[in-house]
């Protein structure tokens, strides 16, 4: 029988979600919501595999977001560990999301075929009358990740031993928060760790004996030296949770005192409030900026204009010139420049046109090894740092 019910459990999935109706789920106000998106749940909406008789395993992945908006809302988070792992919607709605049904867009990605299936999922948040329970303890679990700790098995053996250790008469789980949420770091691939959970609990009774042992100074000190505490009920949990009771948290809520956040008095440099921001109405007039544009170019323009003008006058027309200058110059100054200017030329023309003797030194001498004529030495065709400092002739 249990077999059948299975079957037809999995028939009834099958056939919403290759009709796309709508998944309602009801979940109380202050205790934790746990929501699987099953990878078999959306298989009936994509091709079979190509090949019959093969099992289709194709890499699947989702997109969660509440309706009209790119993500979820900020109690409800998600988690999936690989594309060939199920999803996984957890989170914890407080009271004043009661009443307020939320609907969540679930699409799922196949990575094979590039296929997307969407389903919604409405949220139909119920209020509860222990809402809160007055007494909550939050724990750290070492060996657990958020995925592991969400499975309704293991999260089953924690309030097992939880309650076990309290004994109260109700006891929820309220929240569940991955480690790397609260800043913790990423472990490390070796020796199978994990990045550890933290688990919130209410119960309805005060806390137990064993859960105040880690507030003795004792345990204190301890945590204050890095060093376990020693709590008589670590036992019930050491088989399969390594609870850290440094971090322990256990809150009374009827010993909380509310505090009532005041706004400060604005000073002078604050700017008063005008309330909502009113856009201009559409029957404001249109307005011509061609005259504008015609005094940002024409004033620049006349005034580069003047400038040029007046540039070209005192470049062109007020030279003095050649004869004016010479009118102007005294004659006596006139004949000594025309002096110097003749002196200049005939000493010139002097100096090209001398025919004096050669130096002894540049007359042709005889080589007193071979007997060869060397011929001259002449300032004009060679160069005067190779000549010999001393020349043999005859």
């Amino acid at each position: 029988m249990v077999g059948i019910s299975r079957i037809l459990q999995w028939e009834v999935v099958t056939i919403l979600s290759r009709s796309h109706a709508d998944r309602n789920v009801y979940p109380s106000a202050g205790v934790l919501f746990v929501h699987v998106l099953e990878r078999e749940y959306f298989k009936g909406e994509f091709p079979p595999y190509p090949k019959s008789g093969d099992a289709s395993n194709d890499p699947i992945t989702f997109n969660t977001n509440l309706m009209g908006y790119p993500d979820r809302p900020g109690w409800l988070r998600y988690i999936q560990r690989t594309p060939h792992s199920d999803g996984v919607l957890y989170g914890s709605p407080t009271a004043e999301h009661v009443g307020k049904p939320t609907v969540i867009e679930i699409t799922a990605y196949n990575r094979r075929t590039f296929e997307t299936a969407r389903h919604n999922l409405v949220i139909n948040i119920m209020a509860t009358e222990e809402f809160p329970l007055p007494y909550q303890a939050e724990f750290y679990i070492k060996n657990m990740n958020v995925e592991e700790m969400l499975a309704s098995e293991v999260l089953g053996d924690f309030l097992g031993a939880v309650k076990n250790v309290w004994q109260p008469e109700r006891l929820n789980a309220i929240n569940i928060t991955s480690a790397l949420d609260r800043g913790g770091r990423v472990p490390l691939p070796i020796n199978n760790l994990k990045e550890g959970v933290y688990v919130m609990v209410g119960a309805d009774v005060p806390f137990s004996s064993c859960l105040r042992e880690v507030e003795s100074p004792h345990n204190q000190l301890r945590c204050s030296q890095e060093m376990e505490p020693v709590i008589s009920c670590d036992k019930k949990f050491r088989a399969q949770f390594h609870i850290d009771w440094c971090k322990i948290s256990l809150v009374d809520i009827n010993k909380v005192v509310p505090v009532y956040i005041t706004r400060p008095d604005p000073g002078t440099g604050i700017l008063p409030e005008f309330g909502e921001y009113n856009p201009p109405s559409e029957s404001l007039k249109s307005r011509n900026y061609f005259s504008d544009f015609l005094i940002t170019l024409a004033v620049p323009s006349a005034v580069a204009l003047v400038l040029f003008f007046i540039l070209g006058y005192t470049m062109c027309c007020r030279r003095e010139g050649v004869e004016k200058r010479n009118m102007q110059t005294p004659d006596i100054q006139l004949v000594h420049h025309s002096s110097i200017q003749k002196s200049t030329k005939e000493l010139r023309s002097m100096s090209k046109n001398r025919e004096i003797s050669w130096p002894l030194s540049t007359l042709p001498v005889f080589n007193p090894v071979s007997g060869e004529v060397v011929p001259p030495l002449h300032p004009d065709n060679y160069e005067t740092t190779s000549m010999p400092l001393m020349q043999t002739q005859t």
